[in-house]
């Protein structure tokens, strides 16, 4: 049956126009931050860096794998209801597809200003290695990202060609470019819509967890050098503390864009149902990583013993007890811990924020401790904190993520615009 609405009113930006201004301002002088760093970067090389021939990944491989995981994690949450049709949950699929992809591509930026030949980016898909694993990712990322962005169109193009046929101005304009020519409003093409999209997760479910981060789990894996990272394990740990972290993600953008942009109240009942899901992945990714680190411990190899003493007693202690084990365990499942506190919108925004910093501190975790001790007796030990130039690129590239997914959350109807308008 064709719409019934004579007009839409679509209008999903920022309820003040103050606060829109501002936030924009905001993203902006971070992107002229970003931007000077990263011309410092591509003129000094990597002598603009604290990188070293001891520790030659730092923070742009930690924020990859951590951007990486936030992608593949909100992706499986919007299966839940694309794929496996969890009720209530039709309401964030759109929010945590759109995150994903904007995830993939910071991810991707960062990979960019790691490489020593930043202009030799195109170069795994001229001169395939099917021996490398790294070869294998780029190629999945690739893939990946295709299948969210077919994901999303489906989801969203019944919305997009009511928008274009009952809306006006920009917004009308680029929403029926975006339906790609398909703007049928009948039962038959939502149906349509929704087979397809189911299609494409259940292709993207896989490719998520074997490839895209279990793959980059894979990577560190594989490096026999660094007995801390040469683990069966370590790819399901990237796997659970993904989905822990692009479930906290997508809690603090629903709460966030529901009051910020829809000017509507947050469902409680849909709230609670994902600070549960939360919490039992919080609990998930601490009983991984504590197996982890006893099986480690209890063997008694002197490279895992002193680099997990980095990691508790180091250099990296800060890291491990004040944002890994205080921001990501155990502050946020204390917010958990009430269901009057699960439905309370801001203490949840505040507990997804804990999981999304805190598990930064993960990756960092993973990432430099490992390369601090040498890899052969004699070889001196490393040292590494990321340099002013890493900081400011890696906050421009950030920002860059901000950036694109604020002009989406603008533009696009990344809510269900359901029955009546939005």
């Amino acid at each position: 049956m064709a719409a019934e609405h004579s007009h839409l009113e679509f209008d999903p930006g920022f309820i003040d126009d103050r606060l829109r201004a501002a936030w924009y301002a905001a993203l902006g002088a971070l992107l002229l931050i970003g931007g000077y760093a990263t011309w410092l970067r591509i003129s000094g090389g990597m002598q603009s860096t604290n990188l070293t021939s001891t520790t030659p990944w730092g923070a742009w491989v930690a924020f990859y794998i951590y951007f990486v995981g936030l992608s593949a994690g909100a992706f499986l949450v919007s299966t839940l209801a694309n794929v496996f049709g969890v009720a209530g949950l039709h309401r964030i699929d759109r929010d945590a597809l759109f995150a994903a992809i904007v995830s993939m591509v910071v991810a991707l930026l960062f990979v960019w200003t790691d490489l020593g030949r930043m202009d030799r980016m195109y170069h795994p898909f001229l001169w395939r290695q099917i021996t490398s694993a790294l070869a294998w990712e780029v190629h999945a990322y690739v893939a990946y990202i295709l299948v969210l962005t077919t994901e999303l169109y489906f989801s969203m193009r019944y919305d997009l060609a009511r928008v274009a046929e009952h809306g006006s101005g920009l917004r009308a304009r680029l929403s029926g470019l975006l339906t790609l020519g398909r703007r049928q409003t009948t039962d038959a093409s939502r149906q349509t819509d929704r087979t397809w999209l189911k299609r494409a997760g259940i292709v993207g479910i896989p490719l998520a967890i074997f490839m895209v981060h279990g793959g980059t789990g894979v990577l560190f894996a594989v490096s026999k050098a660094r007995p801390y990272w040469n683990s069966g394990l370590f790819p399901v740990i990237f796997i659970v503390s993904a989905v822990l972290s692009g479930t906290a993600l997508v809690i603090l953008l629903y709460v966030l864009r529901t009051r910020l942009f829809d000017g509507d109240a947050v469902d409680p009942d849909l709230l609670d149902r994902l600070a549960k899901l939360l919490a039992t992945f919080v609990v998930v990714d601490v009983a991984l990583t504590a197996i982890e680190a006893l099986v480690s411990i209890v063997s008694f190899h002197p490279h895992v013993v002193e680099t997990w003493h980095v990691i508790a007693f180091g250099e990296m202690s800060w890291s491990f007890w004040w944002f890994m084990v205080g921001l990501g365990w155990v502050f946020p499942l204390v917010m958990l811990s009430k269901r009057s506190w699960r439905r309370t919108p801001w203490l949840m925004a505040v507990a997804g924020l804990s999981v999304v910093l805190g598990i930064i501190a993960v990756r960092f975790n993973i990432v430099v401790p490992p390369q601090i001790r040498p890899v052969m007796e004699g070889l001196p030990h490393g040292s590494y904190f990321p340099s002013a130039v890493e900081w400011a690129t890696s906050v421009g590239m950030i920002a860059v993520g901000l950036l694109l997914y604020t002009i989406g959350a603008e533009l696009l109807p990344l809510t269900p615009l359901e029955e009546g308008d939005h």
